[in-house]
């Protein structure tokens, strides 16, 4: 078995699900008990960041207030929430909330669309910039004192809000996507035509074909393959996976460029894009329509009968894709449901395409890559953009035949690249951080799980664990577990492999017309193969700058894109309050339980105050809440009868509480119901616990 990269430049000097021990924080807002509450200004960890108690000298004036910064010496408590002593006040900037105007009393108010932040901001008439009530702002949030009403001034108006239609708007508002193309940008992608076929490879007698989901409107990549004919090659296949030009018509230093580098990435919402590159080349000239000439740079890999790479040649090249297909449409052909399009296709095509895939699939086996099964939302929108229903995207043999196919096309890219000497942008994915490896372990201990201790771990110890879970009702909830133990991907110029690929190098290079991460290894194999036009300038060489913020926009898109859902499926949900729904425990924290539901998958807070009468106490180290009287656990993982009491379409949250006679009848992943240790007595001297 191969084994994943040792690597040098790994990057273990601090876990990043942690706080340092001193940082700078921004003040968010207060606590029901009054007490200012911050979080971090920088968070490198994967979800939202972790809120930080502030300790503030009450005499201190001016007082802080929402937006301003603090310099912070942080501890950790037993209970895993941070609190915080300040050290000194750091100049103000005023934090920015997007919100949707309302009257009350007489006066107008901002309602955030932020979760997190519940609070409504009072606006004065000459801060409003004449935006009316049901308009969707975005204002400026004033410093105030925490004992009176927070302030806001509008400083854009965003349009009305529509409800579900305005899911994906609030969403690319809220986290200052740019959605607007420059003129000149938009000058020069409409000015794009055809490609030159001087110096290229003609591929156009091949049939290439795209395999992409039936809602895709941009085709960056199309494959093919073939039996290797060579004889020291027994059982081998021939692969091409060809890929837009992007390099051809976005050029370094010009104005698409610029663009096109401020968003990263492209955003996709179930009603809509927000493309990386304007609709003339994204849906155009970049795009591998059928039956039409695009110019693409195309890889040739060989692999051998178990789908080891043997060596690979990249060429530009023009093409002209045979057909547009669906993975539902090439799984059904393969499972001997061809339609007029597969049809001809299926034996000249289709049927290597999945011989191919199979070699591929043993040399994945052999690596050990990591196999997770997270189930993904799909919400199905109506053509008034109203939820018809949510339900978990389907997955076929199709999807990973894909997706083995682009990463044997990433991987001779970075091969490459590395031979060459080029500057490129890999995709590194660190190991699991020992702390993050000791949680994993003290949950599966919960459900009668062992990971391996004492030795360097690889993506097959987690297979280990997921194989065995995979028959129980354990399977969602230990993938994600196991999910959340991972580091998060990210790009950089320094290579230190891919842990959860178990591969020894790995960048991204199929799909540049909506990353442009792609954009840049596309010009670099360019320039190192001497290819053309287009290809890296020595003015992008600060690619440790680039990936960093490569890796910002694309936790943002990915934030983007959950929030959006996360609205849409409360819209939907809104008319079904007070219905009882089955679903699991997904997370425990101090503010209570985080359920997900089974039949939809939507995700919402069980307050810890719908719990009970008692106090329950977090073990966030065995990942449940235990009641100081009854002894009564609620746990990762367990099953519950939970009641929607509230679906919010602006913030996308939901509140739910437990069904009457959960406490008796509810089983969780073990079949047990959530645990009583005891009967215990009522401590009636028992003082108040203070709530954070």
């Amino acid at each position: 078995m191969a084994k994943p990269p040792k690597n040098p430049h790994r990057r273990r000097s601090a876990d990043p699900s942690r706080l340092p021990e001193t940082g700078v924080l921004v003040v968010t807002g207060t606590d029901e008990d009054g007490d200012l509450v911050a979080e971090p200004v920088a968070w490198p960890g994967a979800g939202e960041p972790p809120r930080v108690r502030l300790h503030e000298d009450r005499g201190a004036r001016p007082a802080l207030g929402r937006g301003d910064k603090v310099l912070a010496r942080l501890a950790r408590e037993d209970d895993g929430a941070y609190s915080a002593l300040i050290i000194r006040r750091l100049e103000h900037a005023p934090a920015r909330i997007v919100g949707i105007v309302g009257e009350g009393g007489g006066r107008r108010w901002i309602r955030s669309v932020n979760r997190r932040d519940k609070r409504d901001f009072l606006v004065e008439t000459r801060d409003l910039r004449g935006a009316e009530p049901g308009e969707v702002v975005a204002a400026e949030v004033f410093p105030t004192h925490r004992l009176g009403p927070h302030k806001a001034r509008v400083v854009e108006r965003l349009g009305s809000y529509g409800g579900s239609k305005s899911a994906s708007a609030l969403s690319i508002a809220e986290l200052g996507i740019p959605e607007a193309f420059s003129p000149p940008a938009l000058a020069e992608a409409e000015a794009a035509g055809p490609a030159t076929l001087e110096a290229r490879e003609d591929l156009r007698a091949l049939p290439l074909v795209t395999i992409d989901g039936a809602d895709a409107r941009d085709f960056d990549d199309a494959v093919w393959a073939a039996p290797d004919d060579d004889v020291s090659n027994p059982g081998g296949w021939i692969l091409v996976v060809a890929i837009a030009d992007v390099a051809w018509y976005v050029r370094p230093g010009g104005a698409l460029d610029a663009d096109a580098f401020e968003r990263g990435n492209s955003v996709y919402f179930p009603d809509r894009v927000v493309p990386m590159l304007p609709e003339a080349l994204s849906n155009g000239w970049c795009s591998l329509k059928p039956g039409e000439d695009r110019p693409c740079l195309a890889a040739r890999i060989w692999i051998d009968a178990e789908g080891v790479p043997l060596k690979h040649r990249f060429t530009r090249a023009t093409m002209r894709s045979a057909a547009r297909l669906t993975y539902e449409q090439v799984q059904r052909a393969y499972d001997g449901q061809p339609d007029e399009t597969t049809a001809p296709l299926l034996e000249t095509l289709i049927r290597p395409l999945y011989d191919a895939y199979r070699a591929l699939g043993l040399a994945r086996a052999g690596r050990g890559v990591l196999e997770l099964d997270v189930p993904e939302r799909r919400v199905i929108l109506d053509s008034e953009s109203r939820v018809v229903r949510v339900e978990i995207r389907a997955r076929y043999d199709s999807h990973r035949l894909i997706e083995d196919f682009m990463i044997a096309a990433n991987v001779a890219a970075a091969e490459t690249l590395e031979r060459m000497r080029q500057p490129g942008m890999y995709r590194i994915h660190d190991e699991p951080t020992r702390e993050k490896l000791d949680a994993l372990r003290e949950f599966l201990d919960t459900i009668g799980l062992k990971l391996v201790r004492g030795q360097v771990m690889r993506p097959a110890h987690f297979n280990i664990i997921l194989e065995k879970a995979r028959a129980t009702a354990h399977a969602r909830i230990v993938n994600e577990v196991v999910l959340r133990s991972q580091a998060q991907a990210e790009y950089a110029p320094e290579n230190i492999g891919h842990f959860g690929l178990a591969l020894v190098r790995y960048c991204h290079f199929t799909s540049p017309i909506r990353r442009y991460s792609d954009v840049l290894v596309h010009r670099a194999l360019i320039r190192g193969l001497k290819l053309g036009p287009g290809g890296l300038e020595d003015a992008h060489r600060d690619f440790r700058r680039m990936g960093e913020h490569l890796s910002l926009t694309e936790r943002r898109a990915a934030m983007a894109e959950r929030n959006a859902v996360d609205r849409l499926t409360a819209a939907h949900l809104s008319e079904r309050v007070g219905a009882t729904f089955a679903g699991r425990v997904r997370g425990v924290t101090r503010a209570g339980l985080f359920v997900t539901l089974d039949e939809s998958g939507a995700d919402g807070l069980l307050p810890m105050s719908l719990l009970g009468t008692e106090r329950h106490v977090l073990d966030e180290r065995r990942h449940r809440l235990k009641g100081q009287r009854t002894g009564r656990e609620f746990r990762l993982g367990d099953q519950l009868q939970v009641t929607l009491r509230e679906a919010d379409p602006v913030t996308g949250g939901m509140i739910f509480a437990l069904a009457e006679g959960t406490a008796d009848s509810s089983r969780s992943t073990s079949g047990r119901s959530p645990s009583w240790s005891g009967r215990g007595r009522p401590n009636r001297h028992r003082r108040r616990a203070r709530r954070g």
